[in-house]
């Protein structure tokens, strides 16, 4: 039998050694010191970072929110009856992060870009994280570029560009999502070889639903799909069943994929409907967290939870692609109470306002918006310049109307011009009513505001006006085609135009007085 040198054993055991690979793990973990409401205390986790998602057992994640001297105060994504006190919690050492991507289109996701459609899984590619610092001053442009909604009343009088915060409010059941939801279809037009054609680039939306009925989110895509919309929309799912740790990332999440559009040269529209349910479930968090209550109950950083967020829609400069994010929040009052604390909060944050009434909704005014306190901060650089010239004093016109029709309730004798201003504002308010899910392109507006402006609809009774306004767009559909192509090629009117849009009213008027007796 062979003798075996001593070193000839180490040198064997070093060749053994030399492909032996340590499985041994590092983990940072901490252990569970009190839970309970969405909340846990966790002792431990020394070189955590704010913001950074945690893992607990039963495959529970959770963010860290309170970094305090001897604990770590940690919001739950799931919940919390899955965790007891003393389990270890691990460290992730990546922040809370979204999924970005074009495989977003077409699904409803949860904030942490979990799909809830089951539609099957979604390949991911890459994550952002949902805390994004908002781009300075240097790379962004000035808002120039329309962002039609396809209601007449807020593309005539509240115009908006891509890039701007436009802050839709009003009391509940005033049409709210109605509006958005509509703004949303409208964006179908973008996404056409038409719209390639006259250099109109597609717009992607994101909406972001919080605190809402499940029952009412379903009805939302339902809608959507049902008017081809899902194809270029992300619907972010945090209805009032979810933790409220999950209703208070949820815009931020909505704003990260909207940010990947805008950072890769496309246009974004994003909806948070509504911000004024995600401060109630950040007031839950910060007093769960034992931070102090300031005014109505809400911690002092409110404002700052919702600046932060609405201050990274932005339109970028040429040289970093020139992408936008327009960003619709949703602020409801109580009892239309704009003075509240988050309403005048939201309202100094954002670039104008769409003030839907209840007694104008009532009334039968839809969409009910109020033309008197409701603004662009944006103006007419956000209008193609035809409808910039057909508008002209349309909002003057309005707010007299309203102003005067106070007045005649009262019913006393009134003099011509009074008269006539009311006249005058019963037909328009008329004209600018439309139905829900029914947007309407803005070359058709022009034509449709220009006959309201230029004094067509005086001898139309109020009741024909609608009738009046859908048989002259078929009409010019028919007999003057280049109107509407025209205006959407050139986005502007000339005299030649003018003189072509006012023989076809002329010529209409005549038809549809005959059609009328």
């Amino acid at each position: 039998m062979a003798v075996v040198r001593p070193d000839e054993v180490s040198s064997i055991l070093r060749k053994q050694l030399s492909g032996f690979v340590s499985e041994a793990e590092v983990y940072d973990v901490g252990t569970v010191l009190q839970v309970g409401d969405g909340i846990a205390r966790v002792y431990g986790l020394s070189n955590v970072m704010a913001s950074e998602l945690v893992e607990f057992p039963n495959d529970v994640m959770g963010m860290v929110l309170n970094l305090e001297e001897d604990s770590v105060g940690c919001v739950l994504f799931g919940e919390s009856t899955l965790i007891k006190e003393g389990d270890t919690v691990k460290r992730t050492k990546r922040l809370a992060s979204f999924p970005v991507g074009d495989n977003m289109l077409g699904r409803v996701v949860n904030p942490l870009g979990i799909p809830v459609d089951a539609k099957g899984a979604i390949e991911h590619e890459k994550f952002m994280p949902i805390e994004r610092k908002a781009l300075g001053v240097i790379a962004r442009q000035p808002v120039k570029e329309p962002l039609q909604t396809g209601i007449a009343a807020v593309d005539a009088m509240i115009p908006i560009g891509r890039g701007q915060r436009e802050l839709i409010i009003g009391d509940r059941q005033t049409g709210k999502t109605a509006v958005a939801i509509d703004a949303i279809i409208n964006q179908k037009y973008t996404h056409s070889e038409e719209a390639k054609a006259t250099g109109i680039e597609p717009v992607y939306c994101v909406y972001v639903a919080i605190g809402q009925k499940d029952s009412t989110v379903a009805q939302v895509v339902a809608k959507l799909e049902q008017h081809g919309a899902m194809e270029y929309t992300t619907v972010v799912s945090a209805p009032a069943s979810t933790p409220a740790p999950l209703q208070y990332i949820a815009p931020y999440a909505g704003a990260t994929l909207g940010e990947h559009f805008r950072d890769n040269g496309k246009h974004a529209l994003v909806i948070y409907d509504d911000l004024s349910k995600q401060a109630v479930a950040y007031r839950e968090l910060a007093l769960l967290l034992r931070r102090p209550p300031g005014r109505e109950a809400y911690p002092g950083d409110v404002f700052y939870l919702h600046s932060r967020l609405l201050e990274r829609a932005s339109k970028l400069n040429d040289e970093l692609g020139g992408g936008s994010l327009t960003a619709f929040p949703i602020i409801e009052t109580q009892q239309g109470d704009v003075s509240a604390y988050i309403p005048t909060n939201v309202i100094s944050i954002t670039d104008g306002q769409i003030y839907l009434e209840p007694n104008l909704f009532n009334a039968g005014v839809r969409p009910a918006i109020n033309v008197g306190i409701s603004v662009s901060r944006v103006g007419g650089s956000a209008q193609i310049k035809a409808m910039r010239k057909v508008v002209g004093s349309l909002k003057l016109d309005l707010a007299q109307y309203r102003e005067l029709a106070a007045f005649a309730k009262f019913g006393s004798d009134l003099d011509k011009v009074t008269q006539r201003t009311l006249a005058k504002g019963e037909r328009l308010v008329e004209l600018l009513k439309q139905g829900q899910y029914a947007p309407v392109p803005v070359e058709r507006q022009v034509v449709s505001i220009f006959a309201g402006t230029q004094g067509y609809l005086e001898d139309i009774p109020v009741g024909d006006v609608k009738r009046y306004e859908k048989e002259l767009l078929e009409f010019v559909d028919l007999n003057y085609p280049n109107i509407f192509n025209e205006i959407r090629e050139t986005k502007t009117l000339d005299d030649e135009l003018v003189e072509t849009i006012k023989k076809a009213l002329t010529e209409f008027g005549g038809k549809f007085k005959k059609t009328e007796e």
